[in-house]
């Protein structure tokens, strides 16, 4: 349906809510304070936290000034996000939101103002803070905070699953930033997707996490054991740009593009991100790499489907030279540790995250075409006979869990040092008496020997 029953939904008015590009991200506007504040809010489904510039930068066109605003309550507490690339400080506190479309109603919400950051609000960007919308497994500085979904939830009393529509297929990835898209909260929009919805469970609710049985290039099974892609977690992730895979993965995905495509032999650097590739503008180099395809586990465990990009998604436009050069960059990249579905295969499909069911959906989007084609596939139902029951492991370490791991560590560590420390102030009489001949350094038998 286009509304809910009670009128606090329009998904209609919600089409068309984003603004951005894949280089840049996709944001929304919202409103805080009486009076009303706007500010433009990167959407990013691999973080928890809702937080906005707090003070001016010089890469931020405006901020949140909380003092402005009559329902602001600070809460004094301070909280540090870090990201891949970049990391902020800042303090936590409340205020009522609201949202110019599709979503009626004010809202009071937990809220960071970011006073000090490092790598994140970048030159050219058009947003001024940014809406984190995994589970609160991942919230800062704890999951006690409130998510602003689970805010909507429980106050709008809305559905809870919301969907993503990302509009920058074959377009510059740093160009007006107006490609446009919809952020759909409480449900799904029928006239954002073409042909069936595919879902694949949800394996933990931290990231948005999900289980890849198999990748292959041109058609061809990359032939990998399928817990490489998913080490040490693979998530789905609008807040990243690039297709991110584990090192391994990436390697033999280069390799296979490198075999298959009709191309001249590339530099290194072409792969890594570091180098441009180009051609004349009268041409479109899409036609000379082949198709991608990611395989996904269905919600019936012996089913799996299949999404597939063209290489208009993955090899993007991004800088003109003169009058007759256009160059391009590799949209895919190398990970220490997770494969992250973003943007450059986001950008093809309408994506459901359907957090009431524990599962994300993909079907393909309209806005997904290049030149009047589609640039994106699903495909399915095959069968899961050819790989792992499972292909997750059985560990997963939160990042919850790692904290309490290092705070182990510490405490063991602590008293370690306390013991070496008591032992080198026992009384002389209680000691060995060393000769001149004996030798006390680093590999002394007072550690040495201890702790045999």
């Amino acid at each position: 349906l286009a509304s809910d029953p009670g009128g606090t939904l329009n998904f209609l008015a919600m089409v068309e809510n984003l603004q951005g590009d894949s280089g840049r991200g996709y944001y929304l506007e919202m409103l805080m304070g009486p009076p009303p504040q706007a500010l433009n809010i990167l959407v990013d489904t691999g973080s928890s936290n809702f937080a906005v510039a707090g003070v001016p930068d010089p890469d931020v066109t405006s901020y949140f000034n909380p003092e402005l605003s009559s329902t602001y309550t600070s809460q004094g507490i301070e909280v540090t996000v870090k990201y891949s690339q970049g990391s902020w400080t800042g303090l936590l506190g409340t205020d009522v939101i609201t949202m110019p479309k599709g979503l009626y109603g004010s809202y009071t919400i937990n809220i960071a103002t970011i006073l000090e950051s490092e790598n994140f609000f970048l030159p050219g960007v058009k947003w001024h803070g940014i809406l984190g919308l995994a589970y609160d497994a991942l919230a800062k500085p704890s999951s006690s905070v409130e998510t602003f979904f689970d805010s909507l939830v429980r106050q709008a009393k809305i559905p809870n699953i919301f969907s993503l529509q990302m509009c920058g297929a074959g377009l510059p990835v740093s160009g007006s930033g107006t490609n446009g898209g919809s952020l759909v909260l409480g449900g799904i929009e029928p006239s954002l997707y073409t042909g069936d919805i595919w879902y694949t469970p949800i394996k933990e609710e931290w990231y948005y996490q999900v289980e890849i049985l198999k990748l292959e290039v041109g058609g061809q099974n990359l032939q990998l054991d399928c817990r490489e892609y998913n080490a040490d977690k693979a998530i789905v992730d609008s807040g990243t740009t690039l297709l991110r895979l584990p090192e391994k993965v990436f390697s033999a995905v280069v390799q296979a593009i490198a075999r298959t495509s009709l191309i001249q032999e590339f530099s290194s650097e072409f792969w890594t991100g570091t180098q441009l590739a180009c051609w004349d503008r009268s041409e479109k180099p899409w036609s000379l790499f082949p198709k991608l395809s990611i395989y996904l586990r269905d919600e019936n465990s012996s089913r799996s489907f299949r999404i597939s990009i063209l290489p208009q998604l993955y090899i993007q436009p991004i800088l003109v030279i003169g009058d007759n050069l256009q160059c391009y960059r590799f949209g895919i990249s190398s990970s220490t540790n997770a494969l992250v579905i973003g943007a450059t295969v986001m950008e093809g499909f309408y994506v459901i995250f359907d957090r009431a069911q524990r599962r994300v959906g993909f079907a393909v989007s309209p806005c997904a075409e290049a030149d009047g084609a589609p640039v994106s596939e699903i495909e399915g139902p095959f069968t899961t006979a050819d790989v792992a029951s499972n292909c997750v492991s059985s560990v997963s370490f939160h990042e919850p869990v790692l904290w309490i791991a290092s705070y182990a560590l510490m405490s063991l560590c602590g008293i370690i040092l306390v013991v070496l420390i008591v032992l080198l102030l026992i009384p002389p009489r209680c000691q060995h008496r060393y000769t001149d001949n004996d030798v006390v350094n680093d590999e002394s038998s007072l550690v040495r020997h201890r702790w045999k």
